[in-house]
This record gives structure tokens, sequence and C-alpha cells, in this order.
């Protein structure tokens, strides 16, 4: 069975709009969600941050990928061990052999994923 094609168009997350500074300080406040009183207001931001925030962590995953598979690539000098990029990531070993795949994959382009 052939796999599905990946045209999954990228969510546009809402803005994450910066906090102030005395704002951030502060644990009841979260992008001011605590000052809206509607509801349904309230539901619709909330869900924006919702996909920006998983837009953004999908985006750093896949970062990290990267950086991990330049990490890793043989032809370099100073290459290093999967298991030290686990080290410098805090993940284990066998989850940096996956994400060195993984972005090699990246690097490939889109027709590889």
């Amino acid at each position: 069975m052939a796999e599905p094609e990946r045209t999954e168009r990228r969510l546009r997350p809402a803005p994450l709009l910066f906090e102030p500074s005395e704002a951030a300080t502060d644990p009841e406040h979260f992008f001011d969600l605590e000052s809206i009183e509607d509801p349904s207001e309230l539901l619709a931001r909330a869900t924006e941050l919702t996909l920006a925030f998983r837009a953004a962590q999908e985006r750093a995953v896949e970062f990290q990928a990267l950086a991990a598979a330049q990490l890793a690539d043989p032809r370099r000098f100073d290459r290093l061990s999967p298991a030290v990029i686990a080290e410098q990531a805090e993940w284990t070993e066998d989850y940096a052999r996956k994400m060195i795949e993984f972005g090699e994959s990246l690097q490939r382009g889109p027709d590889t994923l």
C-alpha cells in the first residue's frame, strides 16, 4: 500500500504576543487570558494560543532534528556520537538516533518523509 502524500499545510498560528516583564512575574497572568470575561472570546483566544504553541513545538522539534543530524554527520571531523548528542539534549540514546534519522530525512527534502 502506498504511503499517503504528505501535503499537509503548515498551520499559521495566532501571533504570540510578548508579555511585559511585570506581567510575566505574576503567576496568574498568562497572555492576558485572565482579563477576558466573555467565555466565547476566551475560548477563541485560548484555542489560538494552543494552536500557536503546538505549531511552535513542532517547528522546534524539526530544528532539533536538523541540528542532531548536522552534529552527527560523518563528514564532520568533530562529529558527535548519538550518546553525546543525547546527553546534551537530555534524550535517551535511542531517541537521539531517531532524531538524527529524522533530521537526515528533513535535509533530503519533503519527498523522503
